[in-house]
């Protein structure tokens, strides 16, 4: 055991004292935060930019139904003949609309030209067909003696509101909300696992190649020497979390104090009597945000990520001993990453929809997926059975796993000069 303390202790100081280690740490959510603004940049672009599509009405019915706004400015070439407008277009738009004249509207079904070098988004297929179809209605219905005015006012216009069981307000895209968390929370635990894991490989890979285990190997068991590697490199990544956990609750609870909410004392009548419409929306998603299982959320992270990194490292360790280079790796990592990114489809497909339906349950369950699937199933609310179960079955296929990876470690980190295939890992675990 004072062995197995010595080789967790040297991994945790090589790691944390490594320069990467301390950059990544305080530069890490200056980097994550400047990323997701620069997404959010990029994406906005071309907000600003206007663009052109000329709209040539051979029936003038529909042209003037075409409304202009700041992102699209629609020109009538109806004036022209159809090649002229064409060659227009070309030269100074975006792409040309062409209506034909028909002696029936319905039959604009199979006419009607989008002309343009580019692909059109979705949106303005949707907007320009939107428009064509509301006034053929408006036309068929004309023709049948209806009054358009009328229908339009007899229109209604509902809006939901949501409320719970016991009378409380609830609030619309708190679900959207729910899922962003526990997709932030399951997608830390796969990159660091990804990230985590492929170190553990790297050190083994790095004493196997300059023979240095050879010396250690006569001082200390395999079996020893993979845990060490194991659980320094997690308490490495557990304390990074914690330094981030730190500084973003401070961000947390600085924004909640801005906006005056406080977590338990929130009263709603000074809420609904706020001057600042913005300032109380955003106090009430963040008063409902307090209602979260915060507390399950973050120890189950804690848990999950120990648990989820353990299992995937102990299968990186194994790998690197069986290797002799990275390259060498690469034909086994893919069976250890599809998991990974198997749980988080799964999470962002059907979480969102049904969290607590027959595949996110089950899959909350799965050991090699239940770190991302069922952190993004918990803001939802999940019985305490469930978790306690997920991560039964979590920790004892890890005990499991690290039983064979041992086998493989052991023979591995004494195997040079040749490149292992899946038939030999197989023969290793029999040994």
């Amino acid at each position: 055991m004072n062995m197995l303390s010595l080789i967790i202790k040297r991994e945790f100081l090589t790691k944390v004292r490594n320069k990467s280690f301390i950059v990544m740490t305080l530069l890490g959510p200056i980097l994550i935060l400047g990323m997701s603004l620069l997404i959010g940049f990029l994406s906005n672009m071309n907000a600003g930019e206007v663009k052109h599509i000329g709209i040539h009405d051979a029936s003038s019915i529909f042209v003037s139904k075409f409304e202009s706004n700041k992102e699209v400015k629609y020109i009538n070439l109806s004036a022209m003949p159809l090649e002229q407008a064409k060659d227009t277009a070309t030269k100074t738009m975006k792409a040309l609309l062409y209506i034909p004249k028909v002696a029936d509207l319905n039959d604009l079904n199979e006419k009607l030209e989008y002309i343009s070098d580019d692909s059109p988004s979705m949106e303005t297929i949707m907007e320009v067909e939107n428009v064509i179809n509301t006034e053929i209605t408006h036309q068929n219905l004309e023709k049948m003696g209806l009054n358009v005015a009328d229908i339009d006012k007899a229109k209604g216009n509902a809006s939901l509101k949501l409320s719970k069981f016991s009378g409380e307000d609830s609030l619309k895209g708190i679900n959207e909300i729910k899922i962003a968390i526990g997709s932030v929370f399951g997608y830390l635990i796969m990159m660091f696992i990804i990230i985590y894991g492929n170190f553990v490989m790297r050190s083994v890979i790095e004493e196997k190649t300059s023979r240095i285990i050879e010396i250690i190997i006569s001082s200390v068991k395999p079996y020893q020497l993979m845990m060490g590697k194991i659980i320094g490199n997690s308490l490495a990544g557990i304390l990074q979390f914690f330094i981030w956990g730190i500084c973003g609750a401070i961000l947390f609870f600085g924004v909640n104090y801005f906006f005056g909410v406080q977590p338990n004392s929130v009263d709603p009548e000074m809420i609904q009597t706020a001057q600042n419409e913005f300032g109380s929306q955003i106090s009430l998603y963040l008063t409902e945000i307090l209602k979260f299982p915060l507390a399950t959320l973050l120890i189950s992270f804690v848990i999950y990520f120990i648990g989820g990194y353990f299992l995937y490292s102990s299968m990186y360790a194994a790998i690197g001993a069986a290797v002799d280079s990275e390259t060498d790796s690469q034909q086994f990592l893919m069976p250890i990453i599809m998991p990974l990114m198997l749980g988080v489809y799964v999470g962002f497909f059907t979480v969102i929809n049904d969290p607590h339906g027959t595949v996110a349950t089950v899959f909350s369950f799965i050991p090699f997926t239940s770190p991302i699937v069922m952190l993004m199933r918990i803001p939802f609310g999940v019985p305490l059975w469930q978790i306690v179960l997920s991560m039964a079955l979590l920790m004892g296929t890890f005990f499991l796993v690290v039983w064979f990876a041992s086998k493989i470690y052991r023979i591995g980190v004494l195997s040079y000069g040749k490149k292992p295939t899946w038939k030999e890992l197989y023969k290793w675990l029999k040994y």
